[in-house]
């Protein structure tokens, strides 16, 4: 067993895209949950937001929700597609007007979050993810009995 680090990286490879798939998505579904129900320290001061409030009250649920498809890898381009969206929407309406950069302004999250969202849009869930094509074992098939004459 040879634990170089190009072997290492070799075994992991595979399974990397999943790992960072369940990270981001974990962290982001935390943050939905602090900001809907005032858990986790709350993001609002360990309050929870207004039921509606437009749009923090939204993005918290496409985080919640969004993030949960994504950590289980279920429609995962399309929830990371929207959890991307919601965070460069974020960015430009929050945090932009403050200063140019996002060092600046606050806004590194956001544009963290965005970056790796589009970045599990476009790679797909990797493995793992429960809407995850599941290769057929020989002799497990569907098979179709021949028609008798």
């Amino acid at each position: 067993m040879s634990f170089a680090p190009h072997a290492l990286a070799g075994r992991a490879g595979p399974h990397l895209p999943a790992l960072f798939r369940a990270v981001v998505a974990l962290l982001f579904t935390c943050h939905g949950a602090a900001s809907l129900f005032g858990v986790l320290g709350g993001a609002h001061g360990g309050r929870a937001l207004p039921a509606g409030q437009w749009p923090g009250w939204w993005a918290a649920l496409i985080q919640l929700v969004g993030g949960m498809l994504v950590l289980l890898g279920l429609g995962t381009r399309t929830a990371a597609l929207l959890c991307s969206g919601s965070m460069a929407y974020a960015y430009f309406s929050v945090h932009q007007g403050h200063a140019l950069w996002p060092i600046q302004n606050g806004g590194e999250p956001a544009v963290l979050f965005c970056r790796a969202f589009l970045a599990i849009a476009v790679t797909g869930p990797g493995g793992l993810a429960v809407d995850r094509p599941r290769p057929q074992l020989p002799g497990r098939g569907l098979k179709v009995a021949a028609p008798v004459d």
